[in-house]
């Protein structure tokens, strides 16, 4: 018996371990967006969110994501943004990253079908890397918004 209990705590200790080691080499979402703008995209950093600044209440939460950032890109008019809040995916996009790829599919998810369900909320593309879900503006063209696509896929995250 006493072996069974020291073999789950050994495989408890790797699960944690294995889990805080995932989030620590998890890209920052600021990072993301620097990377994006080096591969020649127009995505300029506005918002780097804390726990507290984050509209949605996610950040650094049970099955929250790790970071939060917005980014602004020149090509979305300014008259497609009024009344928008500093931040807003329709500004350019934003970039979540979460501690593992099953909890940015789930956010993902979560995005699609609260736009299929109240589509006054509008649309935007949604893509994925591993741990990033990368939000993008729906004032973007498809082509425009593909761009982001094939940039993310070159990130090694």
């Amino acid at each position: 018996m006493k072996r069974l209990i020291v073999l789950a705590m050994a495989v408890a200790a790797l699960v944690v371990c294995g889990s805080s080691a995932a989030a620590t080499t998890a890209p920052k979402a600021k990072q993301v967006i620097q990377e994006l703008a080096a591969h020649g995209l127009p995505a300029h950093l506005t918002v780097v969110y804390t726990a507290a600044t984050d509209p949605n209440h996610l950040l650094g939460r049970p099955n929250g994501y790790l970071s939060k950032a917005s980014f602004s890109d020149r090509r979305v008019s300014s008259s497609d943004t009024e009344g928008d809040t500093k931040g807003d995916v329709d500004f350019g996009g934003s970039v979540e990253v979460f501690s593992s790829a099953s909890g940015a599919k789930r956010r993902a998810a979560y995005i699609e079908s609260m736009e299929k369900a109240l589509p006054i909320l509008g649309t935007e593309y949604d893509y994925l890397n591993g741990p990033v879900l990368l939000r993008v503006s729906q004032d973007l063209t498809p082509t425009q918004a593909k761009g982001y696509q094939r940039a993310l896929a070159k990130l090694k995250v």
